[in-house]
């Protein structure tokens, strides 16, 4: 994906800027999600979603993630469950329905979908999908390994979640923790993505 891919649609759903010139199209259903975020949350500069094998899998549990790990504490109180999927999102009803399950928070797991994760920047959004969805992939592991062994998973407490979220759960901590990801990206392409 390069900077001349983009799109800016306008609320009506219309496409006024960017874009390559046989490639004036968008996905309904991505607008239909991005908008009502964009709507209800200005704050929110970017938003991350996408169907990745570890997310989808979690997913259809349609449960919180377990904050086991120094990582996911930075969602600890920062992370919905989206349960009422509805099929393909075609409608803004769905969209806003998903958005008021996020609420302030910086990500959702849309149930029977997949992830979403937002942030005051492109990086940070980035980084906080790339983390979630690794932690999606840690408890499978770590609930099927559990499970097979008839224990439970271990659980940070709640003060200990909280100090660490504080540290490693800001919208600046996710911008830092992407940068390594956009110069690995930059240095590969040369920058061709920003053409």
């Amino acid at each position: 994906m390069t900077v001349s891919d983009l799109l800016l649609i306008n609320p009506q759903g219309e496409i006024v800027m960017g874009g390559k010139p046989d490639r004036q199209v968008y996905n309904e259903a991505a607008y239909a999600i991005h908008h009502a975020i964009h709507t209800a949350r200005p704050d929110v500069e970017a938003a991350c979603h996408s169907h990745s094998v570890y997310g989808r899998a979690f997913s259809t549990l349609g449960i919180d993630l377990d904050i086991t790990t120094q990582d996911a504490c930075a969602f600890y109180n920062d992370l919905a469950v989206y349960r009422g999927f509805g099929g393909v999102v075609l409608a803004s009803e769905e969209g806003d329905n998903i958005a008021k399950a996020l609420g302030q928070k910086k990500a959702v797991i849309l149930q029977n979908h997949g992830l979403l994760t937002t942030s005051t920047s492109i990086e940070a959004a980035v980084w906080w999908f790339i983390s979630l969805e690794s932690l999606c992939r840690i408890q499978l592991l770590a609930d099927a390994a559990a499970g097979g062994r008839g224990i439970q998973t271990i659980k940070a407490g709640d003060q200990e979640a909280k100090f660490t979220y504080q540290a490693v759960g800001s919208h600046m901590a996710g911008w830092a923790q992407a940068q390594p990801y956009f110069d690995q990206i930059h240095e590969k392409t040369g920058g061709a993505y920003l053409q």
